[in-house]
């Protein structure tokens, strides 16, 4: 049975097309945004070669821990792959700086709208960094301002369907 593409979907794979996903092995610099980090995009990117200084927003680390105060598991993934980025420079050619303004009140009122993801974009364009998403309209807003764009895209993981009787099945 084909699937039917909508209209947005048609739209989005035509932006996608003028991403990159390949990164230099020169050592360059990087900034992660929330979606990068909580898709667990580094650890790999670092095990194929990247290298230089990865840039990591207050405004990532606010994000993350707004998610896990309010008990969304997203936030505790984030902060636990930030932490493995530490182990991760042990052994590798990075090295890790958090830098830039937390959100004010302007910026999380306007979330939603792109104010978080503007205070990201401003730290990549400010530091001739390669900014790592896996957000397509972060991407295409970043390649609009001239900013280097890495765009990996997120793995789409499908819900297991679960009936009224799974409960009662033992694992095996």
């Amino acid at each position: 049975m084909a699937r039917k593409i909508t209209n947005s979907q048609r739209i989005k794979n035509k932006a996608r097309k003028t991403l990159s996903k390949n990164f230099s092995k020169k050592k360059l610099n990087y900034v992660v945004d929330t979606s990068a980090i909580i898709n667990k995009f580094l650890p790999g990117l670092i095990g194929k070669g990247l290298q230089g200084k990865i840039i990591i927003p207050d405004a990532v680390i606010a994000e993350l821990e707004n998610l896990a105060n309010k008990g969304n598991e997203a936030g505790f993934i984030g902060l636990d792959e930030i932490t493995s980025l530490h182990h991760l420079k042990k052994n590798n050619q990075i090295s890790i700086q958090f830098i830039g303004p937390r959100p004010d009140i302007k910026h999380i009122k306007y979330a939603k709208s792109g104010e978080i993801d503007a205070l990201i974009r401003n730290i990549a364009f400010k530091n001739h960094a390669t900014l790592i998403t896996a957000d397509l309209i972060q991407a295409k807003s970043a390649q609009a301002y001239g900013i280097d764009v890495l765009f990996l895209r997120p793995k789409i993981i499908p819900k297991k369907k679960r009936s009224f009787f799974s409960f009662f099945r033992s694992k095996k």
